[in-house]
């Protein structure tokens, strides 16, 4: 029978839960509602200048069709090498390798257009500077690639189709670099010396990878399977995607992971995805906390998440920190959890002001809301003891109406989870119990 969870300002549950350790030990910290301020919500828009200059932004008139040219890469970057202006892809089927952006540059893609990325893994070199799993390196390039642009946009309302199956079996065999790079990232920090690119390597690339752009605009478009995250901001400043549909089936082809980025508005979107649908990262590891750029200002609004790991996730890569999180008036159908919090031991980082309302949820397979300081699915392992620190997150006006728990809560020996706000929130759930994990108290409302 379908039972209800009908919490209210749960503060001090949230003070004392967590996974205890095998000696018993826990964190003497405590957490109370005269502890946590309230987030300003409305601290998101009073300076929002920068979402209209970039919805507004214009480029030079010169217009460039690539049915003039031999390919849409050699018509991007005629267009970028004289100024800028926009690329016109007329409907029809255009096959291409990658795509390099130029500052000023806008690819527009009219009604009936459809980009067909090429299934040859060579069309993707040489290698370009990256940031895979959190980790900087040297790897293949993402099928559509900027670094160091101002400016630059893909609109209308064409496809982009990223060929993501002759990619998705390269998980099987990753792992060897995955912990290759990884290590590197705590011996070296040139990330020229962890140059990958190869089929061996198996490191599967982003779909759009935008590396320390500003002003950067994605919107109307269609993307369909990448090999792996679909849209993946880098060091970026003042994003706005917005009504774009992200369609994926591959692992982990998240929707969108904005990376180590300040000021970022995605709205009006849809996401159907085979991970995340939407995952704010700012790093992994040792690599992470080098470099140590957090992701934050970003607001999330009005988006459809379907299917997929879960609707919005914190982490799991969040060594460089995330603060400043407003996500509202959204609704995932269907996902494997709602919201997620995600980091373990090592990782370090912290997560800081993060307001998550009105948002409702249907036939979540999973949890409503996860929150977990021991998150197991990670590629690879941190070496560092750094902990994650949580301040200030905030579950306000969380309807949900269908799902196996309502709330999941794990802690680690000497780190509880806390600071926490549950307020107003009904979840009905397939079991009764709030918080579940190994020795964790168990709170029935």
């Amino acid at each position: 029978m379908k039972k209800s969870i009908a919490i209210l300002a749960l503060l001090a549950l949230f003070g004392f839960c967590g996974c205890l350790s095998g000696d018993g030990d826990t964190d003497k910290r405590t957490s109370g509602s005269e502890n946590i301020r309230y987030i300003d919500q409305q601290n998101m828009s009073k300076n929002s200048d920068w979402i209209a200059q970039v919805k507004s932004a214009g480029f030079p008139e010169r217009t460039v069709s690539v049915s003039e040219y031999k390919s849409i890469a050699d018509a991007v970057a005629f267009c970028g090498e004289a100024g800028g202006g926009t690329v016109i892809v007329p409907k029809g089927v255009w096959e291409t390798g990658a795509i390099r952006m130029f500052d000023n540059v806008c690819l527009h893609l009219e009604d009936g257009a459809e980009i067909i990325f090429s299934p040859r893994h060579r069309d993707y070199l040489p290698p370009v500077f990256t940031r895979w799993e959190g980790v900087e390196c040297i790897n293949f390039s993402p099928l559509i690639y900027a670094c160091d642009c101002k400016n630059i946009a893909i609109t209308g309302s064409g496809v982009l189709v990223g060929n993501g199956s002759a990619w998705w079996d390269w998980k099987l065999h990753q792992q060897a670099a995955a912990e290759k790079l990884a290590l590197a990232g705590t011996r070296s920090f040139d990330p020229a010396e962890r140059t990958f690119g190869t089929e061996k390597d198996a490191l599967r690339p982003s779909f759009i990878e935008f590396v320390n752009c500003r002003d950067v605009f994605i919107g109307g478009i269609t993307i369909k399977d990448g090999p792996m995250w679909t849209i993946h901001p880098v060091y970026c400043e003042n994003v706005v995607v917005d009504g774009v549909s992200v369609l994926t089936t591959g692992p982990n082809t998240d929707g969108i992971d904005p990376n180590s980025c300040r000021n970022v508005l995605i709205t009006d979107c849809t996401f159907d995805c085979g991970d995340d649908c939407i995952a704010i990262k700012s790093g992994l590891n040792e690599d992470g906390i080098r470099v140590g750029r957090a992701c934050e200002n970003i607001e999330i609004s009005r988006c459809l998440m379907k299917n997929g790991h879960g609707a919005i996730s914190l982490g799991s890569e969040l060594s460089g920190g995330i603060r400043n999180i407003y996500a509202h008036d959204c609704r995932a159908i269907g996902t494997g959890n709602g919201i997620r919090l995600k980091t373990m031991p090592g990782r370090g980082g912290f997560v800081e002001h993060a307001v998550f309302e009105n948002i409702t949820m249907e036939n979540i397979s999973g949890t409503a809301i996860h929150i977990t300081l021991d998150y197991q699915q990670s590629t690879t392992r941190p070496q560092s003891g750094a902990m994650t620190e949580i301040d200030e997150v905030v579950f306000r006006n969380i309807v949900c109406e269908g799902a196996k728990y309502g709330i999941y809560a794990c802690g680690v020996s000497g780190q509880m989870v806390s600071d926490i706000i549950v307020e107003n929130c009904r979840i009905y759930a397939q079991t009764n119990r709030l918080f579940e994990g190994e020795r964790l108290p168990i709170v029935e409302k």
